[in-house]
């Protein structure tokens, strides 16, 4: 079974390490109208938000009005309003160490079995541990970019974050964008750095994974470009395309961006 904390662990190390010698704030190319200083707050909400959840083990979503759970230092006085992005100039003081202590709190919760709130179905730590982990890889990612050069996400977890897509993910954004009836569209993503491969209908309002391997179309690379493409992150010329290529496009209509 996969480590998620350990995992979560390496993420938020590594975008620790790819976001403290910022000076000024690049944008972020992967998330348009965020520059990193945005990005950092975000990751830097989120943990915080879920690390509540998790310690005091809510059965419903925790109010945002007050904003005790953030542990903000006294010097977020001066940092820009993150509901007004995007936020150029120098990352501001003290927000990199205010990441890192949220991370790793959150990473101390993450390792127990707890029936919490979550946005999902799976009412469990083990939603956040999984979910946070595939988040913190992803927006790792997009802070090497905007910084420099991208590692790819680890193979294992890229394969999981892949299938994730599938049980979580894809019936979520769905329902939250409306998004129209599948027409029985069957789509084939198999890594080619392992055995795996998913086969996904989409037939009214459902989706389904089976192992079938014949599909409409075959799209074919390593775990992590699947994961990137699935988020958005890189485009479908980054993969190898067998069938009908007009489908890729109509993947995203099924499947809108959040």
């Amino acid at each position: 079974m996969i480590d998620h904390t350990a995992h979560f662990r390496r993420e938020v190390l590594a975008f620790e390490r790819a976001v403290r010698p910022v000076g000024e704030a690049p944008a972020v190319p992967s998330c348009p109208g965020w520059t990193v200083t945005d990005l950092i707050m975000h990751l830097g909400w989120v943990h915080r938000y879920v690390a509540r959840i998790v310690e005091e083990r809510l059965a419903g979503p925790p109010g945002t009005a007050e904003r005790d759970f953030l542990g903000l230092p006294a010097e977020s006085a001066a940092w820009p309003d993150p509901m007004k992005a995007p936020n150029p100039g120098p990352v501001p003081e003290g927000l990199v160490s205010w990441f890192a202590d949220g991370a790793e709190r959150l990473a101390s919760l993450l390792d127990v079995d707890a029936r919490v709130w979550t946005w999902s179905r799976e009412q469990s730590v083990g939603f956040w541990a999984r979910m946070q982990t595939i988040e913190a890889a992803l927006h790792r990612w997009d802070a090497q970019l905007a910084t420099g050069v991208p590692e790819p996400v680890d193979a294992e977890l890229a394969a999981d974050a892949v299938a994730q897509t599938f049980e979580v993910m894809a019936p979520a954004r769905r329902s939250w964008k409306q998004a129209p009836p599948g027409e029985g569209e069957r789509y084939l993503f198999r890594r080619t750095d392992g055995p795996d491969a998913w086969t996904v209908t989409f037939d009214g309002d459902e989706i389904t994974m089976n192992t079938e391997k014949s599909a409409d179309v075959e799209v074919s690379g390593s775990a992590s470009d699947l994961m990137l493409f699935l988020w958005q992150r890189i485009p479908a010329d980054r993969l190898t395309i067998n069938g009908d290529e007009t489908r890729i496009e109509r993947y995203f209509e099924l499947v809108p961006p959040v």
